[in-house]
């Protein structure tokens, strides 16, 4: 198979009609995580398996410098490894970080504390647990340690 191969317009719109539901998928499950089935951990591979789909469909080149670093000047990446070792490392942080905040307040390591928020459109009353704070750690550890292993391997 030659390497100068374009995907198909139908590839290529079912990718872009794909990816943003992905993506809302793990949101939903990020945020509903700490009560329900879900989390964290499935949440992250969610988004790497909607990044690793738009690297196959348009390269890695063009979602770098497409979807990252024209994304509205957010200029995240220098390079996608280092971005990713950024997120997993601050991911780490955050994961470690909301343990030991419960510490601060004479409980055990990760003892979950809950506040209740009404209103919320879709949801109705929504739960945020500081368990919240550990999955978004969670999340970006699985993201960017996925994401550097797919970027890799990618250059290969």
């Amino acid at each position: 198979m030659s390497e100068d191969r374009e995907p198909t317009v139908i590839v290529k719109t079912v990718t872009r009609t794909v990816v943003p539901l992905i993506a809302l998928t793990a949101i939903a499950l990020l945020i509903k995580g700490h009560n329900l089935p879900g989390g964290g951990f499935i949440a992250g591979v969610l988004t790497t398996t909607a990044f690793a789909l738009l690297y196959v469909i348009y390269g890695l080149d063009t979602v770098r410098r497409d979807l990252v670093t024209n994304a509205g000047g957010v200029g995240l990446l220098s390079g996608p490894t280092q971005s990713y070792t950024r997120a997993f490392a601050g991911g780490l942080a955050l994961a470690f970080g909301s343990g030991v905040a419960a510490m601060l307040f004479d409980v055990p390591f990760l003892t979950q504390a809950v506040v209740f928020v009404d209103g919320i459109p879709l949801y109705g009353e929504l739960e945020f647990a500081s368990a919240l704070a550990f999955d978004l750690g969670v999340y970006f550890v699985v993201v960017g340690s996925l994401l550097t292993i797919i970027a890799v391997v990618g250059k290969e």
